[in-house]
């Protein structure tokens, strides 16, 4: 399994983790070209080599025209004041992006969570919340970009460390607020903490509802195989401490990884398939890890289905929610289950179409499963004309020939 520990020496914030994604080798162009996909304009993102403190990194910019800062794109929605964007308004502009579904899920969670950490510190809902600092196009782009990154570079599985906040006092949309600000603080709840002498803002909201929405915080860095490191550079420099957010990308040393993980299930007899389907849609969202429907004779001889959803202790709660507000079931039950997964990485082969991700699957070190990324597949049958089996059936004559490649 292909995994990143996040060493937040010198704090976290959106831009940082962009810039170590981009100083590991993520094509800037590629993620300008992700990026065009959501209603926005007005902006430029780029990237250059950096120094902090004589170790070097990227940096990554993303500049809004002032003129252009509260203007979406021609036939968009009108949204003309993105400074004060409601969750909604940045669900709206994500969800009717081109983005993979994945990018979207876990963009919206993350804005969802900040949405939470706000209305907590304001005591309002998570609907009145008006996004200020975080809900502008930088921001939006930070966290999408962020998103996009961490797919593209196969990350499947995210550590980070303890996080310094610094001390000391921010300008905020609001006013002056101490450091951590209190969104930060309410969204580093429960996360180690660690103490550094530097009076300004190590952890933005931006940089914390991403770490804290995709990894896990640890103490110390995993068991892995280190094949790169990285370094995202912050805006400015600390005399003390390099202003950089190191990643070290590498293999999980675990063959096969064992957990604990929910099945939860219902049985419905008096609904359409056009609402199971979307109920299947909202599971994922709230993060069920598979979801499946199985056909059953219930009392009285009516036919129903089994909805079934795999989720972990994490989001075991957000799934039940969905299954109660969207089906008209009367009670769930659920049980825990040890799931053991293959090891998986992501790698990029040789076909006759061209370059292609393949998923690979091992146990002991031995492959055990290959398969062709469905998206890629997909996009190649649209631009050949030729149906998806055909493609899938040539790509996988491919990887036989390419077998001993994969192996290495």
């Amino acid at each position: 399994m292909k995994i990143a520990y996040f060493d937040c020496f010198s704090g976290i914030s959106g831009d940082m983790i962009l810039g170590a994604c981009v100083d590991a080798g993520l094509d800037i162009n590629f993620l300008r070209e992700q990026l065009s996909q959501l209603d926005l304009c007005g902006y430029e993102i780029s990237a250059e080599k950096v120094k902090r403190a004589g170790i070097s990194g990227t940096k990554v910019h993303v500049t809004v025209s002032p003129k252009d800062k509260h203007e979406h794109k021609s036939g968009s929605h009108n949204h003309h004041h993105d400074s004060h964007l409601k969750l909604s308004d940045i669900r709206t502009i994500i969800e009717r992006s081109n983005l993979n579904h994945d990018i979207k899920v876990a963009s919206i969670k993350i804005f969802t969570k900040l949405a939470e950490a706000e209305a907590k510190v304001h005591d309002t809902s998570t609907e009145k919340v008006h996004f200020h600092e975080v809900g502008a196009t930088d921001s939006i782009i930070d966290i999408v970009g962020s998103v996009i990154a961490i797919k593209q570079l196969g990350i499947e599985k995210i550590y980070f460390s303890p996080i310094p906040t610094g001390h000391g006092y921010t300008k905020c949309e609001h006013g002056t607020f101490p450091v951590p600000a209190p969104a930060t603080a309410e969204l580093l709840k429960t996360h180690l903490l660690k103490s550094i002498d530097i009076e300004k803002e190590l952890t933005t909201p931006t940089g914390a509802a991403i770490i804290t929405t995709l990894g896990e915080g640890i103490k110390t860095n995993p068991e892995m195989r280190v094949l790169e490191i990285c370094y995202g550079a912050g805006s400015n420099d600390n005399p003390a401490v390099p202003n950089l957010l190191r990643i070290l990308i590498g293999e999980s040393i675990q063959n096969v990884k064992s957990d604990e993980i929910w099945i939860v299930e219902t049985n419905i007899d008096n609904m359409s398939s056009e609402i199971l389907g979307y109920t299947m849609d909202k599971l994922f969202e709230a993060g069920a890890v598979d979801v499946y429907f199985t056909s059953i004779q219930m009392k009285k001889g009516r036919p129903g289905t089994i909805i079934s959803a795999i989720v972990s202790e994490l989001n075991l709660a957000s799934v039940e929610s969905v299954l109660f507000n969207q089906t008209t079931t009367f009670g769930i039950r659920k049980y825990k289950v040890i799931r053991t997964v293959l090891n998986r990485e992501f790698k990029e082969v040789d076909s006759r179409f061209g370059k292609i991700k393949v998923k690979i699957g091992r146990f002991n070190g031995d492959i055990k499963s290959i398969s062709p990324e469905y998206e890629d597949c997909k996009k190649i049958a649209e631009e050949k004309s030729i149906p998806l089996k055909e493609v899938y059936n040539i790509i996988s004559k491919d990887l036989v020939k390419n077998f001993n490649i994969l192996k290495q």
